[in-house]
């Protein structure tokens, strides 16, 4: 087993060393499905703690010897974000356990989120009661991209968000998908293709969009809800499922 701690909250280790062990039976289950988050109080402190599926055998060799784990990712990557201004929850630690030397469970602890929203609301809203929200997530998009960011995983539950200080604030969880290099204007409108809303939400965020990185809006509105279709139609047919989506 390895374990890499923030130097920060080196005053866990004891907890840290002994969560895998502890896991099972300790904190409150906030998902459930291939991987498993917990939260779990130490100290009075709101601790996330997500525990990832043992990989296939093809990717244990392949996270064992050739590719950082998700883990690892999930631990080194919030600082990217943080040192440019992009908020997500602090990493304390990860864990990495192993059986026959390869990759078995791991493990990522961090700061829970003290956010109380996120982007599954705007499934059905009207549009009239978020415009300022999409307005402000577009340019907080337009910041990640323009920093060279690309969150690979940009669904509703990745984004959280709250009204503090009269203004929005938004924090990214999963980032162990990240892509870093050039965002291309194409490459942002698809970018938000896996969020939830009516056209008219797709619409507005396209246009604000455009506003925030100088792009064309008509170019942007129309490659967004293209994506938008082409995301859901595959989704659909994947699932065996219909979508009463105005596309």
């Amino acid at each position: 087993m390895t374990i890499t701690i923030n130097p920060k909250y080196k005053h866990l280790r004891h907890f840290i060393e002994q969560l895998p062990q502890r896991f099972e039976a300790e904190g409150k289950v906030v998902y459930t499905g291939r991987n498993l988050i917990k939260v779990i109080i130490v100290n009075g402190q709101a601790i996330n703690v997500k525990r990832y599926a043992v990989p296939s055998l093809f990717n244990r060799v392949v996270y064992t010897f050739f590719r950082a784990s998700k883990a690892k990712r999930a631990f080194t990557y919030p600082d990217i974000l943080l040192n440019k201004g992009i908020e997500t929850p602090t990493p304390i630690a990860y864990i990495v356990e192993h059986t026959y030397a390869l990759i078995h469970y791991s493990y990522f602890v961090s700061l829970q989120s003290t956010y109380s929203r996120n982007f599954y609301e705007f499934g059905n809203a009207d549009i009239r009661s978020c415009r300022d929200i999409i307005a402000e997530f577009a340019r907080f998009t337009a910041k990640l991209h323009d920093n060279g960011i690309l969150h690979r995983d940009y669904s509703p539950g990745n984004i959280l968000f709250d009204y503090i200080e009269n203004r929005y604030h938004f924090s990214l969880i999963d980032i162990n998908r990240l892509k870093f290099g050039k965002v291309s204007i194409e490459n942002g409108c698809a970018n938000f293709a896996r969020l939830w809303g009516q056209r008219e939400f797709f619409i507005e965020l396209a246009t604000q969009y455009a506003a925030a990185r100088g792009a064309d809006t008509t170019f942007c509105v129309e490659r967004t809800l293209h994506y938008r279709k082409k995301f859901w139609k595959r989704h659909a047919r994947k699932h065996g499922v219909q979508y009463n989506l105005e596309f």
